[in-house]
């Protein structure tokens, strides 16, 4: 056989294999997983609880305990971040209705590292933006005609509005 073609079966077998593998460790399977009984299993070994909650420490940490109610305004959909001297960018926000925390999906050319928004949750009458490891970015609070105005982790001046 040709070795293009004995790479291509083996990717058919190794591909849904390796996507099975991943949707175990995604959804907490800590059991080891075998494939066709045989001696040579693929499997995980009991890995530790990834932690939950907010983060305790650091200048924009969330108070212990703190209150999470819904905002007073609809956060879903498209708003605007500004920094003064910073520029602005066009921040997508996701939320079901009622929810107290959504998904952010920043558009692009965003000052500081407001580039990797990924969550808003809406604690302690306040709005906490975090970045993909969960810090903070920023935390802002609700002004007049549905502003949200605040302060960066950096201590940059941050305002949120549509």
């Amino acid at each position: 056989m040709r070795a293009s073609r004995v790479r291509g079966q083996a990717l058919r077998v190794i591909r849904p294999l390796a996507a099975l593998s991943m949707i175990a460790l995604a959804t907490g399977c800590t059991e080891r997983i075998s494939f066709g009984g045989s001696s040579n299993s693929v499997g995980t070994e009991a890995l530790p609880a990834a932690p939950t909650g907010p983060v305790t420490t650091g200048p924009l940490a969330a108070t212990p305990g703190g209150s999470r109610t819904p905002p007073p305004v609809n956060m879903a959909g498209r708003w605007t971040l500004t920094s003064p001297g910073g520029g602005g960018c066009a921040m997508n926000f996701g939320a079901v209705p009622g929810a107290a925390e959504g998904t952010i999906a920043p558009e692009g050319g965003c000052p500081g590292n407001f580039f990797t928004s990924r969550k808003w949750v809406f604690e302690d009458n306040g709005l906490v933006i975090r970045d993909h490891t969960g810090q903070p970015l920023a935390r802002l609070a609700l002004g007049s005609a549905g502003r949200f105005d605040g302060q960066a982790a950096t201590g940059k001046p941050v305002a949120l509005a549509r």
